[in-house]
């Protein structure tokens, strides 16, 4: 759950009672802390309740106080999410369960019916922004579900309207607090300590409040750390428990009613285990030091410490952090951080924020990026990941027939499906998303254009899938604020290139070469896409900026350093294996050019080359180009894939050849590759010295074996 930093304090010293003991005690700080001291004796809870403005009952509290009339038993029991069990305590209940449904139902009937009047009076322009107010004040009065669900959507500011995206914004933290005696109460039971034992100084007012709780700034008694004291909202369980029930019932109307194949419940039964998950605080806490030890290295990312031994279900204390909201301060260098924290938590660990919402992302005031929440976090399976990565690297390479497989590998559509008939149906729809290059492809186009496709094959959606979705989408939303042109799929797939590269799974090493080999002939413009891809993948102030006169040894020796490592094995030993058979080729017609040359040589001429040589030597070419092309990398400020598309059906000549082979052995081509060596590390630089003796084996080998079928056959 969010919380602003910069917020002040609105007490005075007008505000504090004529009788209140020991007033010139008090110590004021500067803001942003406004935080209180008390000398040690007990008046600390005093303190609180007479500056609290405990009178004023929030609107969620006001409008569902019914809510709260379940015994201490029942509300305990929904601790962890159990349909069956909620269904049990609503049951016995009919007459709430009848008055939520008749609130539900008119609160939204009224305000559709306002819309509706609106349009007949041709006023919807003017009223536009009234009615997004109105919205907004409904999901309050209804509560912490559909707050939830409201901030699932607000930060997609190209599919909200501008009107409603700033009043849906402010439901990440903005919504009325309930009371801080309330608040006391609860971390006095949930901790068994009086509030004074724990904290020595702490805001008279909430921060920050969102749908599930409300964040206080504290110090710490006993170690003085300044932190952030998150309480749960009371009666917020049961509130989302009915709801659930009822949006439960209303998912298998939806499904019956337009025989849908997603099992509509399952996904509303994952995002209510989530939602329970999150209204744990011990497993937020659990989750918070997991994520930092995963993730809170990376560069330029800031989580916070979580202080578990002070932490139970309805109280959290975790390290204060200051900083802005991510989306306030349009800082496009800290989404790209985002991007690859996300590729991280999605693609090499699998363990992944769920609602990373610009309240949960502040841009601290050292400019890095902070995580602040971690109370929605999903898992994702390896085989899902590798099933995931497959999807995006046959999406990119338009291999339409390949996606339908990882769509099955996915769950999205049963194995008996005709995947004829789906290849097609997924070629109509994509082909045109990615043919403007894959930096040019919207997360929001693709799954916006694959709508229909799926209602037509009855695709199923995973329970599992919508949490990831939601967080890709989310991400991208964020980006789109700061500029619209924003593609989270173009800026993540670098990253996913270079894990195809550089991953040791054998499901992505034989996707990998199915990718590189389409009956048996080698595919270079896919490596190269793949190369440029994973080039530009890059981690860190010093390597996203310029630096002059030093691109070009950043990119050789992230080539290097790549191409020498054991993750880089697996596609050292595919150009090994290339390079070989190229070389082969080039001295078969080396020889055949110089024997035709001969008189009476007319019968060994470059005729005795085969299909697959000329191709063998085709690729020479174009790996000696890429080669090549590394070096000018650096000095255009850009990776581009060489060769890409050119000269693909082309033969190519000993004076192609020759001219590219000049050019590498020139001394200023090699200079740059040589200097870079001595910077490598010692197992790299012994691997480098192999390089020659393992590609000369290959090709003694090859030859050899050339000559005795030759000879033989």
């Amino acid at each position: 759950m969010p919380y602003p930093h910069l917020l002040q304090s609105s007490l005075s010293l007008s505000s504090f009672p004529a009788n209140f003991p020991k007033l010139h005690s008090l110590r004021l700080p500067s803001p942003p802390s406004q935080l209180f001291h008390l000398p040690r004796p007990r008046r600390l809870r005093s303190f609180l309740r007479l500056t609290s403005a405990s009178g004023d009952v929030d609107a969620f509290t006001e409008n569902s106080g019914y809510l709260f009339q379940l015994s201490v038993l029942e509300a305990d029991s929904l601790a962890a999410y159990d349909i069956s069990r909620i269904t049990d305590i609503f049951k016995r209940r009919p007459f709430i369960v009848a008055r939520r449904l008749f609130q539900i139902g008119t609160t939204f009937g009224k305000w559709f019916a306002l819309r509706y009047v609106d349009s007949l009076m041709e006023r919807s322009d003017q009223m536009f922004e009234v009615r997004a107010a109105e919205l907004r004040k409904i999901l309050v009065e209804l509560g912490p579900a559909y707050i939830k669900i409201a901030q699932a959507v607000s930060s997609r500011a190209d599919l909200i309207p501008p009107s409603y995206l700033d009043e849906l914004s402010l439901l990440q933290d903005q919504i009325s607090p309930f009371s801080t005696e309330d608040a006391i109460t609860i971390i006095e039971q949930e901790l068994g300590l009086q509030i004074d034992d724990i904290f020595s100084e702490i805001s008279p007012e909430p921060v920050a409040a969102a749908s599930l709780g409300q964040v206080y700034q504290a110090r710490l008694r006993q170690k003085g750390q300044l932190v952030a004291v998150k309480v749960q909202r009371p009666g917020v369980q049961a509130a989302i428990s009915l709801d659930i029930l009822i949006l439960r019932y209303l998912a298998g109307l939806i499904k019956r009613a337009g025989k849908l194949n997603t099992d509509l419940q399952a996904v509303v039964d994952e995002w209510a285990s989530s939602l329970f998950r999150e209204m744990d605080y011990r497993l937020e806490a659990q989750n918070g030091v997991k994520f930092r030890q995963l993730y809170g290295n990376l560069p330029d990312v800031v989580v916070p410490e979580m202080y578990v031994g002070q932490t139970s279900r309805r109280v959290l204390i975790m390290e204060w952090v200051e900083g802005q909201k991510l989306s306030g301060v349009k800082d496009l260098y800290l989404i790209e951080v985002g991007v690859y924290c996300s590729f991280n938590q999605l693609l090499e660990y699998g363990f992944y924020h769920a609602d990373p919402h610009p309240g949960n992302l502040l841009r601290t005031n050292d400019g890095k990026l902070a995580y602040i929440d971690f109370g929605m976090m999903g898992e994702f399976r390896e085989e899902l990941r590798d099933g995931f990565i497959e999807a995006c690297l046959h999406l990119v390479n338009r291999d339409f027939e390949a996606l339908a497989k990882d769509f099955v590998t996915l769950g999205l559509i049963p194995p008996t499906a005709d995947r004829v008939a789906v290849t097609k149906a997924l070629t109509g729809v994509f082909q045109n998303a990615v043919a403007k290059g894959v930096s040019n492809i919207s997360f929001s186009d693709l799954s916006g254009n694959l709508g229909v496709t799926m209602y037509k094959f009855k695709f199923r959606i995973p329970s599992y899938f919508s949490l990831v979705i939601r967080s890709l989408a989310v991400l991208e939303g964020i980006a789109i604020s700061s500029n619209p042109d924003y593609k989270v799929l173009g800026s993540t797939y670098p990253w996913i290139a270079r894990k195809v590269l550089t991953d040791s799974s054998p499901k992505l090493q034989s996707s990998l070469r199915s990718l590189l080999y389409k009956e048996g002939v080698f595919r270079i413009d896919r490596l190269e896409s793949l190369l440029s891809e994973s080039l530009r993948a890059r981690a860190g102030k010093a390597l996203v900026q310029n630096q002059e006169g030093g691109e070009s040894r950043v990119v050789i020796k992230q080539v290097l350093s790549f191409m020498l490592t054991e993750k880089g094995s697996f596609v050292r030993d595919i150009l090994l294996q290339e390079l070989a058979k190229g070389l082969d080729a080039l001295g078969l017609a080396l020889s055949s050019a110089a024997t035709a040359r001969l008189p009476f040589g007319i019968t060994f001429s470059i005729s005795r080359m085969t299909d697959e040589d000329k191709i063998n030597l085709t690729t020479l070419y174009r790996l000696l180009l890429l080669m090549a092309s590394v070096q000018e990398t650096g000095n255009s400020g850009k990776v581009v894939g060489v060769g890409v598309g050119q000269q693909k059906n082309q033969e190519i000549n000993l004076e192609d050849v020759s001219s590219v082979l000049n050019q590498l052995a020139s001394i200023d081509e090699v200079l740059p590759i040589l200097s870079i060596i001595p910077e490598l590390p010692p197992e790299s630089q012994q691997q480098l010295l192999n390089l020659p003796v393992d590609l000369s084996g290959r090709l003694i080998s090859r030859v050899a074996a050339r000559t005795i079928r030759r000879v033989f056959v």
